[in-house]
């Protein structure tokens, strides 16, 4: 019986993609045990400048991460993270150029003024 032939119910729901590329997804929730704190990780996988519309993208998931968090829809999911303060984590694959970290130091201080972290990790 093929995927196309299964009842409903029995068909696994798809994924969809994780990456700043996709903003309707947070790519990876979890409790910081050290610092206390729920960060929301979003995954560059691609190298900065690679595509063009990269920092776009990066906006537009930050801004979904915002409302997600500020509107509620966070602790609504995760109640038990109600008291926790929040931290964004983006991954990326290489380090950012000047553009990149002029827009970065524009989403921390944002960031910052709504109580929230904001970090970057290179992760290769």
């Amino acid at each position: 019986m093929s995927r196309s032939e299964r009842p409903a119910s029995e068909v696994e729901p798809e994924r969809e993609a994780r990456g700043v590329h996709n903003p309707r997804v947070v790519d990876l929730i979890r409790l910081d045990p050290e610092s206390d704190e729920v960060v929301l990780l979003m995954l560059e996988e691609r190298a900065w400048g690679t595509v063009p519309d990269q920092l776009r993208q990066l906006e537009v998931k930050f801004n979904s991460y915002l409302s997600y968090v500020l509107d509620g829809h966070m602790v609504k999911q995760y109640p038990q993270y109600k008291s926790k303060r929040v931290r964004f984590q983006l991954d990326c694959a290489t380090p950012p150029g000047q553009r990149e970290q002029a827009m970065l130091t524009a989403m921390r201080n944002f960031a910052g003024s709504e109580d929230l972290g904001f970090d970057v990790n290179v992760s290769r």
